[in-house]
């Protein structure tokens, strides 16, 4: 699933293709969004902003109407010059917005909807989420509240995974994050100090807002994906199992993670 990283920067790469520019044509070729109208509700309406939070991402339009977008496993947003051999079929396109010099298109869903402003502040799946780990106004003191809200016997790689705790963490940086501040991710939440879960969640960021700048490219990953390898720190074997109420994969040493 594509993390908060990745978003920021196709937030990024679609706000540079579509604001200020005059669009030409907006599809909606996906069968299910047929009876929605969407080229006729948008037409003439220029994109005023593109901003992501968490794993949310978000095209605002003139007069208040947003289309908000959430990747999951399968979506994928990408940036096109005009006649440019598009990464998958025509056919998986869930939206395509053409400008003179770009085509965004939208792949494969799953969450695409056309929604107000208003709804977009009042949603409940968008007002429950925490804090934009990436956003410059994050705040630390409002992510430790809602950890120490949370069920305390909760292992802290999983409780980090939760975007009601912090929004935009997933597998990847979980993972990583714990590595790279030395924390067990299967330590429960009472065991994890205020300046350990901090620890954590400033490894996150830091290593995010750098994947963001190069475009959402992970920079090298220490454990994601390398059980059975050497710890790049202490040489332990990496191990990987699953964790959580979904079963989602960490990675970690248990050799120098306390």
């Amino acid at each position: 699933m594509p993390e908060g990283d990745t978003i920021h920067a196709a937030a990024r790469r679609i706000g540079e293709a579509l604001v200020g520019k005059e669009v030409l044509a907006i599809e909606a070729p996906q069968p299910r969004h047929a009876l929605d109208r969407w080229p006729e509700r948008l037409a003439g309406r220029a994109v005023q902003a593109v901003d992501a939070r968490g794993k949310h991402l978000f095209l605002r339009f003139d007069g208040g109407l947003a289309l908000h977008s959430h990747l999951r496993m399968t979506g994928r947003w990408d940036v096109y010059r005009p006649g440019e051999r598009w990464a998958r079929s025509p056919r998986r396109a869930w939206l395509v917005i053409r400008t003179r010099e770009h085509e965004v298109v939208q792949f494969d869903g799953p969450v695409l909807e056309l929604m107000t402003e208003g709804r977009t502040r009042f949603d409940r799946r968008l007002t429950g989420l925490g804090g934009d780990l990436l956003a410059g106004d994050f705040d630390e003191r409002v992510l430790l509240g809602r950890l120490r809200q949370d069920d305390p016997t909760r292992a802290i790689g999983d409780a980090l995974l939760d975007q009601r705790n912090v929004a935009g963490i997933g597998n990847v940086w979980k993972s990583e994050a714990c590595f790279i501040a030395g924390l067990d991710p299967w330590r429960p939440l009472r065991e994890v100090s205020d300046e350990e879960a901090l620890g954590v969640v400033r490894a996150a960021r830091s290593r995010m807002l750098e994947s963001a700048e190069r475009g959402g490219h992970v920079p090298q990953r220490l454990v994601f994906q390398r059980s059975g390898l050497p710890c790049p720190r202490c040489g332990e074997r990496i191990r990987s199992r699953g964790q959580g109420d979904d079963n989602r994969t960490t990675y970690w040493c248990s050799g120098c993670q306390r």
